[in-house]
């Protein structure tokens, strides 16, 4: 008859998402049931936190096969320390609980894709004599809060390109995009706003895809997967016509955040507003997109409705057939001249529009409209989050009277992190504030032409007009 009847093990939750991060306490505990006496030389629970990738590529007869490995941490507590001697346990239901504190440094999120993986799990071992080791693993999903510079990830981008048609069209296209902010969570929604101004003999389809690029590298080889998260189609433009285009897009719920952080993986997303034209290269704008765990969302209130928007709400008036966003936004105010940019709805600006060059990113609009944008995001992960202590405790009851507690092992203990600087970032706000413009006053209608007007005195009326008497006296 076997001894071991089960061997599992569970961890205490810290939040409805069963999440863990940087510098969290993870407890837990490990059920041991026996079903008689046993001689056990060691019982052992770790935690660790890896990151594999792994392809081969054939040549001819030869496979070439690339492969990197990344430990971030690793971390062991024996629950039945190993002796000289063997350790007797008896028969019935044993529960040990465990504690291990997570390193407050920068770690990425959990990540399992086509050519590797980043794994964060618990495991337990126990071995006996002349055995063999009886060995149970649970993964655990670790959701990263390094996103440095994220205070500057909640303004607005603009973009703007502009192209010259060649052989089989005659004319140019603009098109002006702004994107609320560069931060979301998932099922929050990006609001786009896009002007074109098709001044060209050809008709273009305005379309925006949200775009996920995953890289691994490892032995100077990278492998790279593109996919497309969502994709919005518009009506066509025509020839000579000008449109304003609003979209939203969700980030799906179960969406993967951005990993930046891992020198082996790499996760990024961003968003691509493009003309598809006939027989020409479709102008394009690409603005970069950060998915961030929702407890980093600022103003985020908890059990809230995900997205900045409210359910049920309608924008403004558009020429789109999209629904249109939440909130109502118009960067192109309306105004009784003509812009620079030779749209008649548009604003005119003192100073001419910056030059966007085609297929580039841009942060900045027409003077006097666009606030200044902040530098481009900071690409290295050098400056992670701290985490306070944990407020949870060791959650647990034992259901069984026949089960034996055994208190945890000592701990190892970690300093402390820094209290995390409270940063609040103002409201967004899509929409720029239009400049006043005053009605032109006019001169009050005079019946009276000035043209004709003279210093000298008028004429008598009896040398303009003779009396009918004189007249008669001149006919005698």
């Amino acid at each position: 008859m076997p001894a071991i009847k089960s061997l599992t093990i569970t961890c205490d939750a810290l939040n409805e998402n069963e999440t863990f991060s940087e510098g969290d306490t993870l407890t837990g505990k490990v059920t041991l049931a026996l079903l008689k006496v046993t001689t056990v030389e060691g019982l052992i629970v770790k935690a660790k936190g890896d990151a594999d990738v792994r392809w081969t590529k054939k040549s001819g007869d030869r496979t070439h096969t690339s492969h990197a490995h990344k430990r971030y941490f690793k971390l062991k507590q024996f629950l039945i320390p190993e002796n000289s001697t063997e350790t007797v346990v008896p028969q019935g239901i044993h529960v040990y609980k465990f504690s291990f504190n997570i390193p407050p440094r920068s770690m990425p999120s959990s990540f399992k894709g086509m050519y590797g993986k980043i794994v964060y799990k618990l495991e337990v071992k126990l071995s006996r004599s002349w055995r063999m080791d009886r060995t149970v693993e649970k993964d655990i999903c670790f959701v990263s809060k390094s996103y440095p510079n994220l205070h500057s990830l909640m303004s607005r981008q603009v973009g703007s390109t502009k192209k010259e048609m060649g052989l089989f069209s005659k004319g140019h296209v603009q098109m002006d995009v702004i994107v609320d902010k560069s931060a979301y969570a998932p099922g929050e929604t990006l609001a786009i706003v896009a002007k074109i101004n098709n001044s060209s003999s050809s008709e273009m389809i305005p379309k925006f895809s949200l775009i996920q690029n995953v890289v691994y590298r490892a032995n100077s080889s990278t492998k790279h997967v593109s996919s497309v998260i969502h994709k919005v189609v518009d009506n066509g433009i025509k020839s000579q016509t000008q449109k304003d285009v609003r979209c939203a897009i969700q980030i799906p719920r179960v969406q993967m955040p951005t990993i930046q952080n891992c020198d082996i993986i790499s996760v990024e997303y961003h968003l691509k507003a493009y003309l598809d034209i006939s027989f020409a290269f479709d102008p394009e704008i690409t603005f970069p997109v950060v998915i961030i765990p929702p407890d980093l969302v600022p103003g985020r209130q908890p059990g809230g409705a995900e997205g900045p928007y409210p359910a049920g709400a309608a924008g403004g008036p558009s020429n789109s057939d999209f629904l249109p966003p939440a909130v109502s936004i118009d960067p192109y105010p309306v105004s009784p001249h003509s812009g620079s940019y030779g749209y008649p709805g548009a604003q005119r600006y003192s100073a001419p529009p910056p030059a966007y060059q085609n297929n580039s990113l841009a942060y900045a609009g027409p003077p006097g409209v666009y606030p200044a944008q902040p530098a481009h995001i900071n690409r290295g992960y050098n400056n992670p989050v701290p985490q306070l202590d944990s407020p949870y405790g060791y959650p647990f009851s034992s259901s069984s009277t026949s089960s034996v507690l055994h208190p945890p092992p000592s701990a190892p203990t970690f300093p402390p992190p820094p209290p995390a600087p409270s940063t609040s970032p103002p409201p967004f706000s899509i929409s720029p504030t239009a400049p006043t413009y005053n009605e032109l006053s006019f001169a009050p209608m005079m019946n009276t032409d000035f043209l004709c007007q003279s210093d000298e005195a008028p004429p008598e009326y009896s040398l303009l007009f003779p009396s009918s008497a004189t007249d008669k006296s001149d006919a005698k």
